[in-house]
């Protein structure tokens, strides 16, 4: 796995820090790593995006921006009104083959959710994840109505005939509630693929040396890391 692509069930559901967690656990195993971000919106010039974010939590990764949009929208509607250019999946498939031919990993993060376009012509991350041949991680929201987003993603991707490696749960909360609890048994099967992670709530925010330290042991081996599914219910599922 070279290149793995990183969208999300909508915004605001922990896709930088998951991807800034796969990265430093493959730093930590000495791997290269690049993050490649096809386009970042509602920043400034001068400001850090995403792909910085990504690095400074990571550590040693080789950070990409393609296109910077101020407007906080989509990538395609966030280019038409600042008269720029849009990125085009036929760029993200060309910049992540690039980074790959230098690096062990690829992770090509989404802006949004996997159906968010690009351009005016409705190109998004899925058709990116194609000309790749890439595998996708979904990353979700632990609580009420993630069941209904996360489902249709995965059926999204598998109608695309993409690879849904699995998901991991952006932001697990401290306090979890009834429903985040039964998530973690049915997130796996509305996705059909298998809970790749839990994010503790706000380990963004903390020291970026102890986010390294600690960030396999939110993912699962497939991701590079220790997290353990099956351990993680129990501990959590109880008798709901």
């Amino acid at each position: 796995m070279t290149v793995l692509v990183i969208t999300g069930t909508g915004t605001e559901v922990g896709k930088t820090v998951a991807t800034a967690a796969v990265a430093a656990a493959a730093v930590a195993a000495g791997r290269s790593v690049a993050v490649l971000k096809p386009a970042q919106t509602g920043v400034l010039p001068g400001e850090p995006g995403d792909a910085e974010e990504v690095a400074r939590l990571a550590g040693a990764v080789t950070a990409v921006e393609l296109a910077r949009y101020p407007d906080p929208l989509a990538p395609g509607t966030a280019a038409r009104r600042a008269g720029l250019a849009p990125v085009r999946p036929e760029r993200v498939a060309e910049a992540a083959g690039k980074l790959a031919a230098g690096h062990d990993l690829v992770l090509v993060e989404g802006a949004g959710g996997l159906l968010v376009r690009f351009d005016g012509e409705g190109g998004t991350l899925a058709d990116a994840a194609r000309l790749l041949g890439a595998p996708v991680v979904v990353v979700a929201s632990a609580g009420l109505g993630t069941l209904n987003t996360t489902e249709l993603t995965g059926r999204e991707l598998r109608s695309r005939g993409l690879d849904l490696l699995g998901v991991v749960i952006g932001s697990w909360p401290d306090e979890p509630d009834l429903a985040s609890r039964c998530n973690l048994v049915d997130l796996p099967v509305v996705a059909g693929a298998p809970l790749l992670g839990a994010l503790p709530a706000g380990v963004g925010r903390g020291p970026a040396a102890a986010f390294r330290g600690a960030a396999r042991g939110w993912l699962a081996p497939r991701l590079g890391g220790t997290w353990d599914a099956g351990v993680f219910a129990a501990e959590h599922v109880g008798g709901v």
